[in-house]
């Protein structure tokens, strides 16, 4: 491989992939280009050897043939998780549509795609039919796809447990909607290597993979331990089905990215966690990390700059 075009690698989950496949293939020289129409918010990735940051707009079809020119292949991280369901159509299917059309047409035959545990024609969600009708999409153009399954996804800058442990310092209880709703967290850094293991790799073209870690938690439990784990645990109230779709009403109200819809609610219905009827990170060689190996560190009071501003005050007056 000389070129990789990764869509949506100025994410989490892209700057984790970026960092690993630098590690995995700079030294072999392969180019690793990144899109985004906003490259300013990603110039981190910059430091990082034959990354090529390039500003470009995915959706138009023109530029994505364009950046697919010459390529290896393709990795699809581009995801919502909040939206109408124009926006989940546009961002899940239409895109994914582009994009197999775009390889066709470039020559361009292998093709890695992050979707969700879950995602199924008949899911409750609009988020998780449009995310199985983005897979069904690339299926149909007969590439050399590889289709990974995550359930929530962890690691340092999360917008998950990280968003929980910062409402449990502001707010005296926390109310919940689909507190038994379950989750099998996976670290950022293993879906990473899946990716990275799967690129590598020609027998698991054409696969799909469920990510999950080893432990399934209830929603309750893994704000609780966000809570704990950041200083600020709160007693939980379980909020009623009728309840949580009011609270999720009024957040859609409310300016910015809605911390909970009614979709999210919809999606909560269908557990996210390991079917076990498809290949998981085991078959890709890679040992699961638990949430408490990672978390922990990264939710503690004192750490990322809080903790460096700590070392600052420390050294001033020393």
């Amino acid at each position: 491989m000389k070129k990789i075009l990764i869509l949506g690698g100025t994410g989490f989950v892209g700057g984790a992939l970026v960092e690993k496949l630098t590690e995995t293939f700079a030294i072999h020289g392969v180019r690793l280009v990144v899109p985004s129409r906003r490259p300013h918010r990603a110039k981190h990735l910059l430091t990082l050897p034959t990354v090529q940051l390039v500003q470009a707009d995915v959706h138009d079809e023109a530029r994505l043939a364009l950046l697919l020119r010459d390529c290896d292949a393709v990795i699809n991280l581009v995801a919502i998780l909040h939206g109408t369901p124009a926006e989940f159509e546009r961002t899940h299917v239409t895109l994914a549509k582009k994009l197999a059309a775009a390889c066709l047409g470039a020559g361009v035959r292998r093709v890695l795609h992050v979707s969700a545990i879950g995602a199924a024609a008949h899911a409750p969600s609009n988020y998780l039919r449009s995310k199985s009708a983005g897979e069904a999409a690339l299926r149909s153009a007969g590439l050399d796809l590889s289709v990974l399954r995550p359930s929530v996804i962890f690691g340092a800058g999360d917008r998950f447990l990280n968003l929980f442990a910062k409402l449990q310092a502001v707010f005296p209880v926390m109310p919940l909607a689909g507190a038994d709703a379950r989750f099998q967290p996976v670290w950022v850094e293993d879906v990473a290597q899946a990716l990275v293991t799967c690129l590598a790799s020609p027998l698991s073209s054409v696969r799909t993979y469920e990510c999950c870690g080893p432990k399934v938690y209830t929603l309750a439990e893994l704000v609780r331990l966000a809570g704990r784990w950041s200083g600020h645990e709160r007693p939980i109230v379980r909020l009623s089905d009728g309840l949580a779709r009011a609270q999720a009403s009024v957040m859609r109200l409310l300016p910015g990215e809605p911390l909970m819809s009614a979709d999210n609610l919809e999606s909560m219905k269908q557990p996210s966690v390991a079917s076990g009827a498809l290949p998981g990170l085991a078959a890709l060689g890679i040992e699961p990390t638990a949430l408490e190996a990672v978390a922990p560190a990264y939710l503690a009071p004192a750490s990322g700059r809080a903790r460096m501003e700590a070392w600052r005050s420390a050294a001033r007056r020393g």
